[in-house]
């Protein structure tokens, strides 16, 4: 089973939601604005991913434009960028599709397609 970050106002997660349906995955939906992932979940999910940290920034997103972090986060310390992905869903970059072995940031079919 996996779990599903997501946010049902945006559009790309509501494409992942219908091509994950059409694959037969199993996953939970968890709102990612209203249960935003902790420090420590968001630590595991980037050493999981073996993403940088900054791919898990949401640089399409309003508070990514009303924060500057497209300049901000160059200035910023790992620690620094986890404290503030972990303050805000809407800063996050969505959907994540997780288990105990994979995470996939962002909609990836062709992820996805290795996954059923």
């Amino acid at each position: 089973m996996y779990t599903l970050l997501c946010y049902n106002k945006c559009s790309t997660c509501m494409k992942a939601i219908k091509y994950l349906n059409n694959l037969d995955i199993k996953y939970e939906i968890r709102d990612i604005k209203t249960n935003n992932p902790s420090k420590d979940e968001l630590e595991m999910l980037i050493r999981k991913s073996n993403l940088d940290i900054n791919k898990f920034f949401n640089t399409s997103g309003a508070k990514y434009r009303e924060l500057n972090l497209k300049e901000n986060l160059k200035n910023m310390s790992y620690d620094e960028k986890l404290d503030l992905l972990a303050s805000d869903g809407m800063i996050v970059k969505r959907p994540i599709l997780y288990n105990d072995d994979i995470v996939i940031v962002g909609k990836k079919e062709d992820e996805y397609d290795r996954l059923g």
